[in-house]
């Protein structure tokens, strides 16, 4: 299996809501981005990583991962279900693999250097150019909980962006159908 390695490159706060940010991760040699959305909880944990690093040397994940050999662990971003990124931590010592959150997965790796990984035609199919001068984002939509497809719908319509909204609904139609 192909696959390139991700890199943490920046947490942006979405305009209008304290509640999610938009989180970069690119190519090592910084050509291609990848976005995904993280919640408030999350947001503000990498957010101390980035800004108080010393705080943190006595948290729950910083004082484990001292505990556990982390130079035997790497990650892969396998695939999207459901608007979720699927990715394994693995033990490369003892084969043993254990699902995470994507978001988790780029925690584990300023924590811990821990790397992460994604197929690489996952990547290219999900990554956009990557811009550092950029002033917005894409975000693919399979990679959007439902809720936030619904009001994305719901903004769509209000702007008459129909094209917009017939994709959004059509993400939200086979999400339905797969649960079926």
């Amino acid at each position: 299996m192909e696959r390139t390695r991700l890199r943490f490159e920046c947490l942006q706060q979405i305009v209008g809501t304290s509640e999610m940010s938009v989180l970069m991760l690119t190519d090592e040699t910084r050509k291609r981005a990848l976005t995904l959305v993280c919640d408030e909880q999350m947001t503000h944990q990498l957010m101390m990583r980035l800004n108080k690093p010393e705080v943190c040397k006595t948290m729950l994940p910083e004082v484990l991962i001292r505990m556990m050999a982390s130079e035997n662990l790497e990650m892969v971003v396998l695939g999207i279900f459901d608007g979720q990124y699927q990715v394994i931590l693995m033990d490369m010592m003892n084969g043993t693999t254990v699902r995470v959150r994507m978001s988790d997965a780029v925690l584990l790796t300023l924590v811990a250097q821990v790397p992460l990984y994604i197929e690489e035609n996952l990547m290219k199919r999900q990554s956009v150019a990557f811009n550092e001068h950029a002033t917005g984002v894409a975000i693919p939509i399979n990679t959007m909980d439902t809720d936030s497809l619904r009001m994305a719908l719901d903004h769509a319509v209000e702007e008459e962006n129909y094209e917009l909204a017939s994709q959004l609904r059509d993400e939200i139609n086979s999400r339905s159908d797969n649960k079926s």
